[in-house]
């Protein structure tokens, strides 16, 4: 396993649509996928996406937030050509932050009820629902498989600055809400 470098806003990775991965149970599928989670376990994030790793393939991994019980709350999550649907109109505005802007902050909005379906690691395919922060950082992290960064969803770039800066203006210190955290 191998440590990734992440690639940061402006890279042409991050800019262009990830392809589809033909065999999810491909050695090299799974070589990029533990190589991602120990990528995300070093930069200490709750998800990643392909393109972050400068690899164009639709591949997330995450581990899901909100989890209580400590036995699975560092059970990770792995997505291969995932598809998000909204299950309702209701769309709630919350922070965010990314491993490939580093050091910044923004208010995104995002749907809070998705259903998503894609592949695992073994090649089955699921069919899953998400709410509240479990569905902001999926929708985020698929974002990327599309070319899109979180600043592109925002609707009021008022509400887009460094952390330290924007942390008087009401966005939570990484410590302070799960929300937070780098994705």
């Amino acid at each position: 396993m191998a440590i990734l470098k992440i690639a940061r806003m402006g890279h042409l990775v991050l800019q262009q649509k990830a392809e589809e991965v033909e065999d999810p149970t491909a050695s090299e599928i799974h070589r990029l996928i533990n190589d991602m989670n120990e990528t995300l376990d070093d930069v200490g994030g709750i998800g990643l996406a392909a393109p972050q790793v400068h690899e164009g393939q639709r591949v997330v991994i995450y581990y899901e937030p909100g989890r209580t019980d400590e036995e699975d709350a560092k059970e990770l999550t792995v997505l291969i050509n995932p598809v998000i649907k909204p299950l309702d109109e209701e769309v709630e505005v919350g922070w965010e932050s990314c491993l490939s802007l580093p050091g910044l902050t923004g208010a995104v909005p995002r749907h809070t009820h998705i259903c998503y379906t894609g592949l695992t690691p073994e090649g089955e395919e699921f069919e899953r629902e998400a709410h509240g922060f479990h569905a902001r950082v999926l929708q985020h992290e698929c974002d990327h498989l599309d070319g899109i960064l979180y600043p592109m969803r925002m609707t009021n770039m008022a509400y887009f600055g460094f952390a330290e800066e924007m942390r008087e203006r009401g966005a939570p210190a990484k410590d302070d809400d799960e929300e937070g955290e780098e994705q």
